[in-house]
């Protein structure tokens, strides 16, 4: 494994950690920073190239197990947590956060091979980018003036399945599913901390699950030869994405989704002037 591979697998796990749970879609970054910077299919094969940016999302994955490790634990019955806002009755049940995972979880099995075919591509994602960006401006805007839930655990059954619907959004490519879920529960009433907490907590079985299914179809082009490409990848991503979340929720109350959305903006254009 030369240089070069160390840095196109260091890169992309950057690019994977930072973005995979903020709301500037991480699929629209893989793509714009792989396709027109790095080429990493013409390291190995498209195959092998594809196969591991899976694998580099499970490092997220396990950043946002580790960092909601308590919570997890709470939805399984394996550890009882006080409510956020000190009321004993009110607690986010693993009932909810399924809810939430229905809408997408369908959807994305049946068009799952049409998205990976026809939408997987830098002129679908600038697309993505500035609609999702439209939508985080509006829930900013439109927002009830003060939140009606402040707590994860005050979000109800119908809630969480209309977050679920605004979930679906983000198949499209560079939509971004934080970005859709948060405006969706920000337009709910919620405010920008509890949306965030059940948009990060309802990712991790959704992206596990799509992971699980690509890498049963893919296991083979893990090979020994590309196997220090996958590591380097793999920890690079855990540990920026463990880096960007705890970052993101500190921050996500103070300055809401605007400023998100005027950097994907101005993202897409650059991108668009450069690719013209």
């Amino acid at each position: 494994m030369n240089l070069w591979e160390i840095f196109v697998a260091f890169v992309l796990g950057l690019v994977e950690g930072l973005t995979e749970f903020a709301p500037v879609s991480s699929t629209g970054h893989m793509i714009i920073v792989d396709d027109t910077l790095l080429h990493s299919s013409a390291l190995f094969s498209p195959h092998i190239a594809n196969t591991f940016k899976v694998v580099i999302q499970l490092g997220s994955i396990i950043a946002a197990v580790i960092i909601f490790k308590d919570r997890f634990l709470s939805l399984l019955g394996l550890k009882r947590l006080p409510s956020d806002n000190g009321n004993p009755r009110e607690k986010l049940r693993l009932s909810q956060v399924l809810v939430g995972l229905i809408p997408a979880g369908i959807l994305g099995v049946l068009f799952n091979d049409y998205i990976d075919e026809y939408l997987f591509s830098v002129h679908t994602v600038l697309i993505g980018l500035v609609a999702g960006a439209l939508l985080m401006i509006a829930a900013d805007w439109f927002r009830p003036a003060k939140p009606k839930v402040v707590s994860v655990d005050q979000i109800t059954h119908k809630q969480a399945l209309i977050i679920g619907l605004f979930q679906c959004i983000a198949l499209w490519p560079g939509f971004s599913r934080s970005g859709s879920t948060i405006s969706g529960g920000v337009l709910l009433g919620l405010n920008h901390r509890s949306a965030s907490d059940f948009t990060f907590i309802m990712a991790v079985p959704i992206m596990a699950g799509a992971s699980f299914l690509s890498l049963l179809k893919n296991w083979q082009y893990i090979t020994i030869e590309a196997l220090p490409f996958f590591v380097v990848g793999f920890i690079s991503a855990f540990l920026f994405a463990w880096l960007a979340i705890r970052f993101f929720l500190r921050l996500i109350n103070r300055i809401k989704l605007v400023p998100f959305a005027l950097y994907r903006i101005v993202l897409a254009a650059l991108i668009f002037f450069w690719i013209l």
